[in-house]
This record gives C-alpha cells, sequence and structure tokens, in this order.
C-alpha cells in the first residue's frame, strides 16, 4: 500500500518574517499520521523552516541541487550533501519553471536526480506537458520521454527510492486543472512504462499530482486509484489551506 504524500513548493516567496507566520500555522496543523507531508521553502529559508518545524512531522526538502553530490567549486550552486547538513530530505529535479525558464534538459536533470540520491536525498522528478503539447496530443509522448531519460542512464531502480510528480505545465498557478479523469490517465500511463522495466518498483512509486490542486478539488483528486498526492503550489503558502489538502489526502 502505497502513504499518501503532499508536499507544499513554496517558490520563489518568503520573507523571514512572513516564513515563520506559515510556520506557525503549520505548527498548530492537526495532521493524518497516515500521510506523508513535506514542504520547500527557497534555500535562504531551509535553516529557518528545518529549526521551526523540529517535533512536528513535516519533512524539508529543496526546490533545486547542483549536478555535483559534494561541495567543491561550483560558484552559486548547492551540493546535494550540504542539503542534508542542513536537514534536507528531499529535493525537486526538473520542475517545469526549471526546464522553461533556466532550459534545464534532460542530460542535466540526470545528473541532478544521481547525485541527490548519492547523498541520501529523494528526489521528487517533475514531469509535464505545455498546452501547446496537450492540443497536439503529444502528453503521453512527452511525460514518457522525460521519464524515460532517467530510466534510460540510471535504470527503473533509481525510482524505488524516488518519488514522481506530474504537472502539467498549462495548469501551474493558471487556476486551470487537469480533470480527475485526465490526471488519471496520465498518471496510470506513468505507472504503466515503469511497470513493463520492473512491476515491483511501478506498485511502489508515489505518484503526485501538481497543478492548481486546492483543498476544494483535492478529495476528488486524490480518489483516483494511481494518484498518490499532490505537490502543491499557490495553496502551500497558507497553512489552514494546505492543511486542509493534506486531510484530504488522509481520506
Amino acid at each position: 500500500m502505497r502513504r499518501p504524500m503532499v508536499a507544499g513548493n513554496w517558490k520563489m516567496h518568503g520573507t523571514r518574517a512572513s516564513v515563520a507566520e506559515l510556520i506557525k500555522g503549520l505548527r498548530h496543523l492537526a495532521l493524518s499520521s497516515g500521510v506523508d507531508v513535506a514542504v520547500f521553502p527557497p534555500c535562504l529559508y531551509i535553516n529557518q523552516v528545518v529549526d521551526g518545524l523540529k517535533g512536528k512531522s513535516i519533512a524539508v526538502g529543496a526546490q533545486n541541487s547542483a549536478v555535483e553530490s559534494m561541495q567543491g567549486a561550483l560558484t552559486g550552486e548547492i551540493a546535494p550533501s550540504q542539503l542534508v547538513d542542513a536537514g534536507c530530505s528531499l529535493v525537486l529535479v526538473g520542475h517545469s519553471e526549471r526546464r522553461m525558464i533556466m532550459g534545464e534538459q534532460d542530460k542535466t536533470l540526470i545528473r541532478k536526480f544521481a547525485a541527490a540520491q548519492a547523498c541520501g536525498l529523494t528526489p521528487v522528478l517533475c514531469i509535464g506537458e505545455t498546452l501547446v503539447q496537450r492540443e497536439a496530443g503529444k502528453t503521453l509522448e512527452v511525460v514518457e520521454r522525460q521519464l524515460g531519460s532517467i530510466i534510460e542512464e540510471l535504470g527503473v531502480g533509481a525510482f524505488a527510492k524516488a518519488v514522481i510528480a506530474y504537472e502539467p505545465v498549462w495548469a501551474i498557478g493558471t487556476g486551470l486543472t487537469a480533470s480527475p479523469q485526465q490526471a488519471q490517465d496520465v498518471h496510470a500511463a506513468i505507472r504503466a512504462q515503469l511497470a513493463a522495466e520492473n512491476s515491483e518498483v511501478a506498485r511502489g512509486v508515489r505518484l503526485l499530482y501538481g497543478g492548481s490542486v486546492k483543498a476544494a478539488n483535492a478529495v476528488e483528486l486524490f480518489g483516483m486509484p494511481d494518484i498518490d498526492g499532490g505537490l502543491i503550489g499557490g495553496a502551500s503558502l497558507n497553512a489552514d489551506e494546505f492543511g486542509a489538502i493534506c486531510r484530504a489526502a488522509g481520506n
């Protein structure tokens, strides 16, 4: 039985004051013991969040990490080993904003994925299509390529210690959401692609949906058989809304 997971990606939001307020709200949440909860703050505030959430069952992750696992001469980057030292247990890899705005390609993301795992971080691989690609009927082609690049280089076994987040780019921050059945169809295809390589890995890997998930639509989305939780954007900046989404995963 896969354990549900809800992860909040704070993106480039927060100040010391607003992060302190959000931590306060998170500490007051009544969380289900049957759901894994995580937050991904901007790197500047990781230490503040780790310290502020001590004793609370909320994991802390990073939004990005370097292609090299250990510290060294790579100006401006943060090594996965440094993130572990700071208290992180997860890291996002391949978020659409990194792919599209920062120009990160599959070759780079493979290195980031491997470097994270080498240090004991759990990579959360983000995959998904743009509106143009969806309208052209290329959703599964795009998702299969993004996932396949990791499988080809690192083997399907790498996903025994990873999470996959399907995020249709057209639904991120737009208020648009894939219907539960649309999301399920893609999640099922992802699991089938993994199962073609290793059925045990496919059964065990957690697939999260991301794309304007809110408390109002979470129950229906999380009720789909292949959706194991969510990667939450804007709604994770409100502790009450985020808590309601976590409770939906628990149901």
